[in-house]
């Protein structure tokens, strides 16, 4: 029972590391605004394309920002999700011939 408990504490860390690995980027603005980040949630980068960023004013810019952060955010979660569905779907396989399944 312990190998299999150490088994999924090994196969999270592989998929955080994973998860790393991965790239989502959320868009605003046609384009003109991007956040990427990893599907661990963690922006990495910021870019405001300059012809844009010369007309808009401070709110209008917030407030595209906060779009294009949370677009990537709900794509790193469908990510996130997915990997762990796929690994919780392995492990039970694993867990359950531990009960004579």
């Amino acid at each position: 029972m312990f190998d299999k408990l150490f088994e999924a504490r090994q196969k999270a860390e592989e998929i955080k590391k994973r998860l790393d690995q991965i790239t989502v980027v959320g868009e605003a603005e046609g384009g003109c605004i991007k956040v990427t980040a990893t599907a661990n949630k963690e922006v990495t980068q910021i870019t405001i394309d300059t012809a844009y960023f010369d007309g808009a004013d401070k709110e209008e810019l917030e407030e595209l920002l906060a779009v294009a952060v949370n677009q990537a955010m709900r794509q790193a979660d469908n990510v996130s999700q997915a990997e762990m569905q796929a690994a919780t779907k392995d492990m039970l396989g694993g867990f359950g011939g531990m009960f004579g399944q």
